[in-house]
């Protein structure tokens, strides 16, 4: 009886991890959706088709023939294989929360660099002369 033990085990969200070309393949659709500033409809859909996740992936097997029209074969498998894992929803908001978090800084650091060089701009402006 001891194989019973084990016969309804699952892993744990936390053990997923993504070989290299599956975590490349992430962070090209995580840079994609933070590029067009979509990650809050991304997570929003993440989180609300996470109970769904399994039959999600397999849904995406079955558009496969449709959707290698217009996407790498072997990429589109990888990314479905992932995707069947339990954890990978985790995963791939992680990876979104975590670039949107690196845009934010950066588009900071951009504004406050315009905002001083036109505060500069306005204090060189000639002054009228009477």
């Amino acid at each position: 009886m001891n194989w019973l033990k084990h016969a309804f085990a699952i892993d744990s969200p936390d053990q997923i991890e993504p070989n290299d070309t599956q975590r490349a393949l992430v962070e090209k659709v995580c840079a994609e959706v933070v590029r067009r500033r979509l990650t809050t409809p991304a997570l929003l859909m993440l989180e609300m088709s996470r109970p769904l996740n399994y039959v999600s992936a397999q849904f995406l097997h079955f558009l496969k023939p449709i959707a290698t029209v217009i996407a790498d074969t072997s990429e589109y498998e990888h990314l479905t294989l992932f995707l069947e894992q339990r954890g990978s929803i985790d995963y791939v908001c992680r990876r979104l929360e975590a670039l949107q978090a690196e845009r934010g800084v950066k588009e900071r650091v951009i504004t406050n660099k315009v905002v001083t060089e036109g505060a500069g701009l306005q204090s060189r402006e000639p002054h009228a002369k009477d």
